[in-house]
């Protein structure tokens, strides 16, 4: 059984990097070979050359939005309020809170501009009640994007685009899906034209993806739950009717085409549906070494932080002694991590 201490690696600061390439394809790609454990090098624009022939790519459309608000009390104090899950009602939101303890309950939190505020309403649950109802369009201009910690910078300006993938559509992520950074429209459109297939899916990114695993025994973590959903036409593309079931066909020739999972949130919805998951939910499936991957045929995915859960499901699907030889090798190289860094495909 993987224990905690398998999932670690020390990692130079300076490898991590604190802005986007220049350009989103100019990435490096790592290329990891499963069938002979083969290693090389390239740039992210030439990944097509990688891809199974006629290869389905399902990315993860999931927008981030900018959930990171500074705000201050009546006494003029400091506070930011960074957005975790929109509740049922539309106006309340679970949130991060600091300092939360200085707050009282029911205390207004106000925010420049256009006249927003919130009150802490339940302390325990973090919970703050807004009195907009149409946030969204109001954190365009009040909120911050979400930079991870590992990112010692204030957000700026040009975050708002660099930090989204560029088929981004359906707001909820505090946190992007990293994988699909690197496609640019114009490789899309050449992926397209030799024979590849895009297919969406939709899973907004908690920002408890950047919570570390700590128990020993990795089976004891207690994983969070995200909300997805797919779009019938991608169901039907993966050879499954409206109820996520396999096609007739389906089951006796096998799905039409190889799967590429952009990112290991795309992975995360492949397998839950592969396990027998609705077409739209929660899911808090944790994907660790010894698991078998129904879904998925290929995974392209940036490197991970130790300890996470991301670098847990990488292990399980490259195998850990491939994964751990290709991050030493990537180290080595001075490949840039994390999610503005470099790329790799895993066939």
């Amino acid at each position: 059984m993987p224990q905690l201490s398998d999932f670690n690696y020390h990692l130079p600061q300076e490898l991590i990097a604190q802005y986007p390439t220049s350009q989103r394809d100019a990435a490096r790609l790592m290329v990891i070979d499963r069938r002979d454990g083969s290693i090389r090098h390239d740039r992210f624009a030439n990944v097509g050359k990688y891809l199974p022939p006629k290869s389905r790519l399902v990315v993860n459309d999931s927008k981030v939005i900018p959930a990171r608000l500074l705000g201050k009390r009546a006494t003029g104090g400091k506070v930011e309020v960074f957005l975790l899950r929109k509740l049922s009602d539309g106006v309340s939101f679970e949130a991060l809170i600091k300092p939360l303890g200085r707050l009282k309950l029911d205390e207004q939190i106000h925010f420049n501009g256009a006249g927003v505020w919130a009150r802490l309403v339940d302390p325990h649950k973090r919970i703050v009640r807004f009195n907009k109802k149409n946030l969204g369009r109001y954190l365009e201009r009040i909120g911050h994007m979400p930079l991870p910690p590992y990112i010692k910078r204030a957000d700026e300006p040009l975050d708002r685009k660099s930090y989204q993938t560029v088929y981004a559509k359906a707001p909820g992520s505090v946190a992007a899906p990293t994988a699909g950074l690197h496609f640019t429209e114009p490789l899309l459109q050449s992926l397209k034209k030799a024979g590849h297939g895009l297919a969406k899916v939709t899973l907004h990114v908690n920002y408890a993806t950047f919570r570390l695993v700590q128990e020993a025994d990795i089976t004891k973590h207690e994983m969070h739950f995200e909300e997805y959903s797919v779009p019938l036409a991608t169901l039907k593309a993966l050879g499954l009717d409206g109820r996520g079931r396999p096609l007739r066909f389906a089951k006796q020739s096998g799905r039409p085409r190889p799967v590429v999972a952009v990112g290991t949130t795309s992975c995360r919805v492949l397998e839950t549906l592969a396990q027998g998951g609705a077409p739209s939910g929660e899911t808090n499936i944790f994907i660790y070494p010894g698991y078998e991957f129904r879904m998925t045929d290929a995974l392209i995915t940036n490197f991970h932080l130790p300890f996470s859960t991301l670098l847990m499901l990488v292990y399980a699907f490259g195998g850990a002694e491939l994964m751990q030889r290709a991050y030493a090798e990537a180290i080595r190289e001075k490949y840039r991590f994390y999610s503005y860094g470099d790329a790799m495909i895993i066939l």
